[in-house]
């Protein structure tokens, strides 16, 4: 009987997804109920039972990961379930949590000493140099280094939940877009042939706009909350003068940009070997090896009492990490059915970024890479818009030459909708997620999935508005 049942679900299954043809064109739209899901739990589950969560999100993000994987043998057969898989693991998610990974433990071992007070001028200022460094040593490095020390000048604060927001919204997305180095999606513009600085010199405007924008907004609200507090305690008492600790992860630093830049510039003879037909090249295989060392580096040769001190723990990369494989698997068909563009089930969307004569619509580029960026990861968003933009390329050119110099303002308007909106919701960077976690971790209620959300819409939207009505 049991042999019967199991045919049977195979005979349904093979009737309803049968094809032989280009994956994204064959998927159904409930192909992406797994991903739907995952983002559903991560929403919902928290706020209606945290315990629960908090024992079990990686038991869920599993379970949703299954939930595509199991079907997707039946339809497709184990050989090409077992390529998508490895394809996903191997080309996207462990370089993704290495990175992630190494400037999550460096930066973990510098601690800023001494007493900020955690004044609107303070706090304002540590955003401002946050974003300023985003850009180069990486949302994640940036986010990683300064998310304590303002927690820790912040700590007697009586409403300090906007500020962690602000600190989302610009250290962990939007001080990222002036180069590779920065964010995810223009590091994969990078290895497709984008110049190291034309990002700098295309999105410094917007950057600097918006920037300047949100740092003013902070600091107005910021001193409103400020004023209706009570700082009876005379905090000169407690100043010490700054230094910092753990130097040498600055080194190791420098190390993982020199790493991330050689994968995309080395270009050796032997490119590298093949793996149930994903091809594993020299110059990422090392990138990812030197990632490992200089985490283990730093773990090694870093005092663990300054560790301690940052209030270092490895929950918040655990929990990306497990999260992040659910949503890395589940995204396989919505990523498939995007790039299959007017063959797919979301033609319409495609649809929605060329006129009537073929031209690129840029406004909409930057809203719907923007949007899906929020809810997607951002970096194969981007790459999906980014091949969309170059199925135009004259013949005999080259897709990132086109796009910088044919048609610069669509190039423009993706790069800024996948950098900017990874800031909408917890899950559209990961960055998002660490801050969330430490924040957390140090008894700051941060606000429900759809509570951030509506933080976005509010104070970020407007500001999208305007970039895109004068900058696009």
């Amino acid at each position: 009987m049991k042999t019967k049942n199991i045919l049977f679900i195979y005979l349904l299954c093979s009737s309803i997804f049968a094809s032989s043809g280009n994956l994204g064109e064959d998927l159904p739209l409930f192909s992406i109920v797994p991903f739907i899901g995952i983002l559903f739990s991560i929403a919902v589950v928290p706020l209606v039972a945290p315990i629960f969560w908090h024992r079990n999100f990686g038991k869920i993000s599993a379970f949703w990961a299954i939930s595509f994987l199991l079907p997707f043998i039946i339809w497709r057969g184990f050989d090409e379930a077992f390529h998508q898989f490895l394809h996903v693991i191997l080309l996207e998610y462990i370089p993704f949590i290495l990175l992630l990974l190494a400037l999550f433990t460096i930066s973990g071992g510098i601690r800023l000493k001494g007493y900020l007070a955690g004044t609107p001028k303070i706090n304002t200022l540590i955003l401002f140099i946050g974003t300023a460094l985003a850009s180069w040593m990486g949302t994640t490095g940036a986010a990683m280094l300064l998310v304590r020390p303002i927690l820790r000048s912040n700590k007697n604060r009586k409403n300090k939940i906007h500020t962690i927001i602000f600190f989302i919204f610009l250290v962990a997305n939007i001080g990222g877009s002036l180069t590779p180095l920065g964010d995810p999606p223009l590091f994969l513009g990078f290895l497709h042939g984008v110049n190291f600085f034309w990002t700098t010199k295309a999105l410094f405007v917007p950057m600097l706009v918006s920037s300047l924008i949100l740092l003013i907004v902070y600091f107005l609200l910021d001193t409103y909350y400020y004023k209706r507090e009570n700082h009876s305690v005379n905090e000169d008492q407690y100043k010490e003068p700054l230094s910092i600790e753990g130097k040498g992860n600055f080194i190791l630093l420098v190390g993982v940009i020199i790493a991330v830049l050689l994968s995309g510039f080395w270009k050796p003879e032997f490119s590298g070997i093949s793996l149930h037909g994903i091809h594993l090249t020299i110059p990422n295989t090392m990138r990812d090896i030197s990632l490992v060392l200089l985490t283990l580096l730093s773990w090694k040769f870093t005092d663990l009492n300054i560790r301690n001190q940052n209030g270092f723990t490895w929950f918040p990369i655990l929990e990306v990490a497990k999260l992040f494989a659910g949503i890395f698997i589940t995204i396989i068909p919505a990523i498939a059915i995007l790039s299959a563009g007017q063959n797919g089930v979301m033609s319409s969307v495609i649809q929605l970024v060329t006129d009537d004569t073929g031209n690129p619509v840029n406004y909409m580029y930057f809203w719907l890479t923007g949007l899906l960026s929020g809810f997607l990861d951002n970096a194969p968003t981007y790459l999906v818009f980014f091949n969309i933009a170059g199925s135009s390329t004259p013949e005999g050119m080259g897709i990132a030459d086109y796009l910088t110099h044919g048609i610069p303002g669509t190039l423009t308007a993706i790069s800024l909708g996948a950098v900017f909106m990874g800031a909408m919701t917890y899950i559209g960077n990961a960055p998002n997620f660490m801050v969330k976690s430490i924040a957390e971790e140090n008894d700051i209620p941060m606000p429900s999935f759809f509570g951030f959300m509506l933080w976005s819409i509010l104070i970020l939207i407007p500001v999208f508005m305007i970039v895109s009505l004068t900058m696009i």
